[in-house]
């Protein structure tokens, strides 16, 4: 008698799927490369052979961009949690003890900067871990450190005595912005957006302006980047912002503009006594995090 024998399904490599996870994620298939650390040329040859394997084109390719098919963005979903599950699977077994929650505080700017990517790499590599993040004023989150109502605190610093205690990761360049062919800069007094007492920015910018003798007001108060971007592509106010921020609808604003060069600031990395294995371990994070932006 003859018997239908059927063919095994074949297996995805979950090294494929974390460059092909990485491509639908940077749109980039160079910089997927670093992020997997292969070449350009090997990533393209798992693409050719995951794409072989499941009888489908995944991307769209132009000069510009990678984007994926329809049937690339169903894959999205099934490899993601792939590799989630496998992360989770490992780590029982090599981290059994790795686990707990830690609360993390950081301003505005890096929560929304550097946190996302931290986080992203944290939660593959320690699963079972969970971190609270906060989102405030800098000298709140280094004092709720101190108290211990939290474990990490990634804060802004203008001076080398307010890092005491804390570690230093980078600096960061000041700068002013405005919306691009703005007039806000021309008017008299200055309308200024700033954030609420406290912020190193604000501290420097007003401290800038009343050396250089220019008459400025408070047009603006936020404590929120988005509230301050805002203000700015209105045309209502200038700035004073982290160089980085200063994209698209705005522009950098200096000396040429009648406004005085600003200063820079420290980015500090203050931990609770006593840190458990998981706090140590997302400061390493937070670390690498900096040390990528470079």
């Amino acid at each position: 008698m003859n018997m239908m024998f059927r063919h095994a399904l074949p297996l995805l490599e979950l090294d494929v799927l974390k460059t092909f996870v990485a491509i639908a994620e940077t749109g980039n298939f160079t910089t997927a490369a670093e992020t997997v650390y292969r070449t350009p040329s090997a990533v393209s040859m798992q693409v050719k052979k995951l794409e072989e394997t499941l009888g489908c084109v995944l991307f769209l390719r132009d000069a510009r961009s990678v984007s994926l098919t329809p049937n690339g963005e169903v894959l999205l979903g099934f490899a993601r949690r792939l590799l989630a599950l496998n992360n989770e699977a490992v780590s029982r077994f090599l981290m059994p003890d790795m686990s707990g929650v830690v609360r993390v505080g950081a301003p505005e700017d890096i929560g929304e900067r550097v946190l996302p990517q931290v986080l992203k790499r944290f939660a593959e590599s320690y699963p079972n871990v969970t971190v609270d993040v906060s989102i405030g004023m800098s000298t709140a989150m280094r004092k709720r450190v101190d108290e211990h109502r939290m474990d990490i605190a990634i804060y802004n610093s203008l001076t080398a005595e307010s890092m005491t205690g804390g570690e230093f990761l980078c600096d960061e360049k000041l700068v002013w912005a405005g919306a691009r062919s703005g007039t806000a800069h021309l008017r008299d007094p200055l309308p200024v957006s700033m954030w609420e007492d406290g912020c190193v920015w604000r501290a420097d910018a007003t401290e800038r302006l009343t050396q250089a003798g220019r008459n400025f007001r408070v047009a603006f108060l936020s404590a929120h980047t988005t509230g301050q971007r805002a203000a700015i592509q209105a045309d209502l106010a200038v700035a004073p912002l982290p160089r980085y921020l200063v994209q698209g609808d705005l522009v950098q604003l200096g000396e040429k503009d009648g406004l005085p060069e600003l200063g820079s600031y420290r980015i500090g990395l203050k931990i609770a006594d006593n840190p458990s294995p998981p706090v140590l371990a997302v400061a390493e994070h937070v670390r690498e995090a900096f040390s990528a932006l470079g």
